[in-house]
């Protein structure tokens, strides 16, 4: 069995993605199937019927998972630190600018205290 037959054998059955996408089995799986028993009918009819419920309620379980309040936590913990980066570098800034200005202005022929 080659790879190009595979390829074939699993166009002329997309219901096999669908059990990829929902992660319950893999192309390499799948793969292994088709090179021990080929397109013996036996081995792919439990894969005929697939049940696209299961992928909805994985997200809502997940959903139904998340605190709000910890992600509130979370967002004002990461603004807290966003205005502590903000401060500090606009206090860079400013010592910056400060600082490049000589204090005493000397004429631009004079050099080393001449």
């Amino acid at each position: 069995m080659t790879k190009e037959q595979f390829k074939e054998f699993a166009r002329v059955r997309p219901e096999l993605a669908n059990y990829v996408e929902n992660g319950s089995m893999t192309w390499q799986k799948f793969y292994e199937l088709y090179d021990m028993y080929g397109e013996e009918e036996s081995v792919w009819s439990k894969y005929k019927n697939f049940e696209p419920d299961s992928s909805p309620r994985k997200m809502t379980d997940i959903l139904e998972k998340i605190d709000p309040d910890s992600i509130q936590k979370h967002i004002e913990t990461a603004q807290k630190a966003l205005d502590i980066f903000s401060e500090f570098a606009t206090k860079t800034t400013e010592n910056i600018t400060n600082n490049i200005k000589p204090s005493i202005e000397r004429p631009l022929s004079k050099f080393f205290g001449d």
